[in-house]
């Protein structure tokens, strides 16, 4: 190829970051024109560089990758979105690929994986673990609207907004910061989130926000 891919780098961790620079830039078709340190200069970034292929981690200050993902699509509609993310979890994954990411890569394989990724999606294609893969053919039974209704209406207001933030993928102190709270109040939340929904872990509660529509573009 003429030109090489021209990739964006969006994670909140320098040293990763230049790592990453280094790995990508020593292949003859990739070049790193820019990075970001959260979501919100990742719009910035993105916008004005316009590049072939965007690699976005999940969990940043100021706005996580979920949030930003849809954000960066309408900025470069043409620039592929390729999560890389330490988070092993099919719910994130299900998540990447409904707000229209075009693949999913763990930073423990970020090597010779990372590199198939960014070729296969700059070339049209989507790119997934074949691990991944066979965890969507297992598709999750979505609640009837009743269900949602019911199950919605014991949570409070604020406990939605936790709710929604700990699916966005932030961590307990960038929710207190967020909402004016301290940490243990946050953790208090969620335990009482998990109590009242039945659900014993944190991808539990991510799942229940996906599957209830709390991710939606306009549900945040």
């Amino acid at each position: 190829m003429s030109e090489p891919i021209r990739i964006v780098l969006v994670d909140d961790h320098a040293v990763l970051r230049a790592g990453l620079t280094a790995l990508l830039n020593a292949e003859a078709d990739m070049a790193v024109v820019g990075a970001a340190g959260d979501g919100a200069e990742s719009l910035r970034v993105v916008s004005a560089l316009q590049p072939d292929v965007i690699l976005l981690d999940i969990n940043m200050p100021t706005m996580s990758g979920l949030e930003a993902l849809p954000e960066l699509r309408k900025v470069a509609p043409k620039g592929r979105i390729l999560i890389l993310t330490m988070h092993d979890d099919q719910t994130y994954l299900r998540q990447v690929l409904a707000l229209g990411g075009s693949g999913y890569v763990l930073k423990q394989a970020a090597d010779s994986e990372l590199l198939t990724a960014i070729r296969t999606v700059y070339y049209g294609g989507t790119f997934l673990h074949p691990s991944h893969a066979q965890a969507l053919l297992t598709v999750p039974t979505a609640p009837t609207v009743a269900t949602v209704a019911d199950d919605l209406s014991i949570l409070s207001e604020r406990e939605l907004e936790v709710l929604k933030l700990v699916a966005l993928g932030h961590s307990n102190k960038e929710i207190a910061e967020m909402l004016f709270l301290s940490v243990k109040t946050v953790e208090t939340y969620k335990t009482r989130l998990m109590e009242k929904l039945d659900l014993k872990s944190r991808a539990a509660l991510v799942r229940y926000a996906l599957q209830h529509g709390l991710l939606n573009a306009d549900g945040m």
